[in-house]
């Protein structure tokens, strides 16, 4: 078998990796520091492999980090009942009302295709209403 996929594949997510601010990395880590300080709550939202991603982060800033959090998307009976009542786009912009989020929480989110007008609108939806 060769290896050059898997060299290619890793020198690609090198480059990647060097193109990401540090200091941006730090700003992160002091947002997420001042949530916990502050007795504040993580939200996580995302959605396919993200929704994935976002149920296993929640563990870890639970575990690890000792922050509050909840992803939306880990209650799959809430999340379709509300899909199916109020439709795809406010889910999690309505779910964070009812959630009452506050100055003292921090929304995250895991995409990665972004989100516009036609896709990931409800996170799109979800981060324009917030009020941090």
């Amino acid at each position: 078998m060769s290896t050059a996929y898997i060299d290619r594949y890793m020198e690609e997510t090198m480059q990647i990796v060097n193109t990401i601010p540090r200091d941006e990395i730090a700003k992160g880590v002091e947002i997420l520091k001042e949530v916990r300080e502050k007795g504040g709550r993580l939200f996580i939202l995302g959605v396919g492999g993200s929704a994935a991603n976002a149920s296993h982060a929640v563990n870890d800033f639970r575990k690890i980090g000792k922050i509050e959090t909840y992803a939306p998307t880990d209650n799959v009976s809430e999340l379709t009942a509300r899909t199916n009542d109020e439709g795809w786009e406010t889910t999690f912009s309505e779910w964070l009302k009812t959630s009452k989020v506050n100055d003292k929480d921090c929304i995250m989110v895991f995409s990665v295709g972004g989100g516009s007008e036609t896709t990931s609108l409800n996170i799109v939806n979800a981060a324009c209403s917030s009020r941090l």
